[in-house]
Parts: structure tokens; sequence; C-alpha cells
């Protein structure tokens, strides 16, 4: 079986992706596209204004206002039931999440952020806006306050946990319990392939590690990441791998990248810190996880009882982006745990 080949930029017109933030794309591959700010700065509004709009399904896409940062948001369900927050990792968006809120929906409040710099959110030049995990955890922290977001779950995926578990330890008492998904936050889940990352993080002037990284942002690395663990390739949808590179290829995308991936450091020596917070108020925790991740070791899920020693863990047979063809398996876990936490 060989894997789904990436398509290359003439088989999409690289100018109305670059020009949308990937709103053409997404007519396509999103299958409903609700109002999308233009990617260029962070004054970047929506078209009209801050809007909503719903598609067929009943998803619900809106921008939000977060100090002058155009936040997309995309919804589904009824807003009074148990509210699950799902936060994406790298170099995803809310769109990693459209089967799993669809599988949800009829049950429970599923929400999704773009961050800043991703999907359809204000993506403001290098110098233009800090890019640390940090301060994209303060803007999904008053996204959620300007959503009246008072008690929820999490998800989170890759970059999600840095985010996701930022928020926890700033206010737990908000946070009805945690999904991670190959969202990482013991050193033991770090692989052998973050030894570039950490040359850099070594570093931040070593050329050499610079173009390593960089390498990340490649076609060839979406392949691999995508499919890695994956049995079966022909069950990967190559519009998840095309919109990720689409996004990645926009004009100084690669530079505030690379700028996260420095600043990942900090994430992992905060990682006392969260577990300190997961042994004092020990959540609900689920951990549902690709254990072929070449990123994420399995070990970085089994560790998480170290800490909530009641945490549910299950690995499947897949990648690092599991959703993709374990999304009955993951959604059926996600649903029972949030009946259970729902109880409570």
């Amino acid at each position: 079986m060989t894997t789904p080949a990436l398509p290359s930029p003439s088989e999409v017109s690289r100018r109305q992706v670059l020009a949308s933030g990937g709103a053409a794309l997404g007519a396509a591959a999103l299958s409903a596209c609700g109002t999308v700010s233009q990617a260029s700065g962070p004054a970047s509004a929506p078209v009209g204004g801050s809007q909503s709009a719903s598609d067929a399904k009943g998803f619900r896409y809106r921008t939000v206002d977060i100090n002058g940062l155009s936040v997309f948001v995309r919804e589904a369900g009824d807003a009074s039931a148990p509210t699950l927050l799902l936060l994406h990792g790298f170099p995803s968006s809310s769109f990693m999440y459209r089967e799993l809120m669809d599988a949800l929906k009829d049950e429970f409040h599923v929400i999704a952020p773009d961050y800043p710099g991703f999907g359809h959110s204000s993506a403001p030049l290098r110098g233009e806006w800090p890019y640390t995990f940090e301060a994209i955890t303060d803007v999904v922290d008053a996204l959620t306050e300007r959503l009246g977001l008072e008690r929820y779950a999490l998800y989170v995926q890759d970059y999600g946990a840095p985010v996701g578990f930022r928020l926890a330890t700033r206010h737990p008492e908000r946070i009805t319990g945690i999904v991670t998904q190959n969202g990482n936050a013991y050193e033991q889940g770090l692989t052998p392939l973050w030894a570039p990352i950490r040359a850099l993080w070594a570093n931040r002037n070593d050329a050499a590690a610079e173009a390593a990284v960089r390498g990340i942002f490649t076609r060839e690395f979406r392949k691999m990441e995508h499919t890695t663990g994956i049995k079966d390739p022909s069950r990967i949808n190559p519009d998840a791998m095309l919109l990720d590179q689409l996004l990645l290829e926009r004009p100084g995308i690669a530079d505030v990248q690379l700028d996260l991936f420095y600043d990942y450091r900090t994430n992992v020596a905060a990682y006392p810190e969260w577990q300190a917070s997961l042994r004092k108020h020990q959540p609900p925790l689920l951990a549902v996880w690709g254990k072929n991740d070449p990123g994420f070791a399995p070990e970085g899920a089994l560790a998480f009882k170290q800490d909530v020693p009641n945490a549910a863990v299950h690995l499947v047979d897949s990648g690092h982006f599991a959703l993709e063809d374990h999304g009955e398996v993951i959604a059926a876990h996600v649903r029972g745990f949030l009946r259970r936490i729902s109880r409570v």
C-alpha cells in the first residue's frame, strides 16, 4: 500500500490560498466555511465584522476579536450541554476535530478555536505579535471568558497540551476533565525525533540547528507525520495534509513557527508545575494515544498515571494524528469519559 501523495502547489491555486488564509481550500476541503478573516496581521478582521454562520450539519463558525486578533471558532451542539474545548496541535487547526465534533455534538457542546498564526485566525508576522505558548494561552483564556465558558473539559493534542495544561494550572476550578490524545506533559514522552529541536533550544543562533528544524515545515515531513504508524494509509484523508501544508507555506509563517519551536523549551521546563497541579487537583483524565507516534511515545501517555492514579489510558494502533484513522474508537472513549464526568 502506498502512502497518499501530497498534492503539489500547482494542483491548488496558491494565490487564492495565500490571499485567504486557507479559505479557498476550505471551500473544497472543509465542506463548509463560515466567515473567515484575512490572515495578514494583528488588526485583520472578518469580512463585515464579527459574524457567525452555520452549515447543514449544525456546525457554527464565527470569529471573535481578542485584543485586535481575529480568532476563528468552530462550534457545534447545544450550548447548555456539558462543554468540551478542543485545542489543536501543530501544524493543524480546528479542522482536525471536524469528525470528532460531529460525532459528539448530539450530546455535548463542542468548541474548537484556531490559535493566532493557525487556520483561519489572524496570522501576524514575526515581530508583530509575540509567538509564545504563554501568549497563545492568554488568547485562548480570554476567548473562553468572552464565550462565557465557566466550566469545561479539555481535549488536547500536540501543541494543544501546553496550552491546555497552562489553562488547567491557571484555572483548575474551571476544568471538569482532561482528554489528552498525543498531548505530552512528561520528558519520557519525547522521542529522539526531538533531537534537532533540542539543539535549537541549546543555541538559538545555530544555523545548522535552525535548518534542521525548518525541515519540519516541508511536504515530506507532512506526509511522514500523517502516515507513520498507520497500518492503512489509504484511510488518511489527503485534504488534512494539504491544508496543513498550504497554511504553513503562507509568507512568514515558517518564521513564526520556528519561534514557537524554540519557545517549546518553556513547556518542557513547565512539566513539573503541570504535574504538580495534576497531583494536587486530580482532574478526571483520559489519555487516548496513537502508540506509533514518531514524536510522542506511549510512555508519555502512561506517565499520567504517576500523578493521576485513576487516569484511564488507552493506546490505539495509530500514529500522531490518530483521529484520522481511529476516529470512531476515540470518539467512543471520549463519549464514555464525558458521560462519567458529567454525572459527578
